[in-house]
């Protein structure tokens, strides 16, 4: 095995087992609560999906990309292969449609002092379930071509007219038509991205005219406290930029890959392990903007009761 092979292996060894572990803590964490009789804010239900679409990103390419780069290629079969490939890009788009679904409740829950906005808020509560399910429904359905095109490398199929990835090949298709799916494939995601920088704008304004009212309360010697809310809003535009980052850079390099007909093994490599960075951040992110939840991957087994959250009447 060559050492750049086994670097490359350590590095998505490192990544798949971190974000596991972390993705794997936080849900354990919101099951802890819910079996002990707690009631989960409406903001959990939405990330206990982002969670399960995190590990579904990792699993489905953190751990063959860590196989194929401890050399081991044989595997997996051509229905292996259209099935990674599919589950990885559900993941990674239904990642996408939970923190922009994520950004826009709490932008909602923060301006419902305004009579306008308290009324938006009751309705967006009501909706979170319909909109998560659409969001599985629609990825299930936009990523079924991964499915059609995807096949193993060991599959018997012709190999003069496929793009190979690694573990895995894709048919290779004219220019004309491989921009045409790309841009298909792209109108959701630039959808998604509207409303989070519209949600992220306006959690922005609405955090500088909070903190435009408390200089009086500065000015008066007492010793302001950041409201939960507040506090709730900069994690998640903490999150929200992360993601934007993360999933910038790696639709440049996806564009990269796409240019070329046979991209090179360390384009692959670079572009797979960014894709799974997010997944990876997002857990620990959420740990260290919430005081509520665990900071360690087994710290939900020192709680001896439940957090005062909201509790059934």
């Amino acid at each position: 095995m060559a050492s750049r092979d086994l670097v490359i292996g350590m590095l998505f060894l490192i990544q798949t087992v971190v974000g596991i572990l972390g993705n794997f803590s936080l849900l354990y964490h919101h099951l802890f609560l819910y079996f002990t009789g707690c009631r989960l804010r409406s903001k959990d239900l939405i990330l206990n999906h982002m969670i399960v679409a995190n590990s579904l990103t990792l699993l489905c390419k953190g751990v063959p990309q860590t196989m194929a780069a401890f050399g081991w290629n044989h595997f997996p079969s051509d229905l292996g292969c259209k099935l990674l490939f599919y589950l990885h890009r559900v993941g990674r788009g239904v990642t996408l449609g939970t923190t922009c679904l994520l950004s826009i409740f709490q932008a909602i829950t923060i301006s419902s002092r305004n009579s306008r906005w308290a009324e938006l808020k009751v309705k967006a509560v009501s909706v979170i379930v319909i909109s998560l399910f659409l969001c599985w429904i629609l990825q299930m359905l936009i990523n079924v071509m991964y499915a059609v095109f995807v096949s193993s490398n060991w599959s018997k199929k012709n190999i003069t007219n496929q793009k190979h990835f690694g573990y895995c090949s894709a048919v290779r298709h004219d220019k004309t038509r491989d921009s045409l799916y790309a841009a298909l494939l792209s109108v959701p995601d630039i959808f998604c991205f509207g409303l989070m920088l519209w949600a992220s704008g306006l959690m922005v304004f609405i955090l500088y005219r909070y903190k435009q009212r408390v200089k009086h309360i500065r000015r008066t010697h007492i010793s302001p406290r950041s409201s939960p809310e507040s506090r709730a809003t900069q994690g998640i535009l903490v999150l929200v930029s992360t993601f934007v980052s993360f999933y910038s850079l790696s639709s440049i390099f996806q564009i990269c890959i796409g240019i070329f007909d046979n991209p090179n093994w360390l384009l692959l490599n670079i572009s797979a392990w960014i894709n799974g960075c997010f997944a990876t951040a997002c857990p620990f992110i959420l740990m260290n903007r919430d005081s509520s939840m665990p900071r360690l991957c087994f710290a939900p087994l020192r709680i001896s009761k439940p957090p005062k959250l909201i509790t059934n009447k």
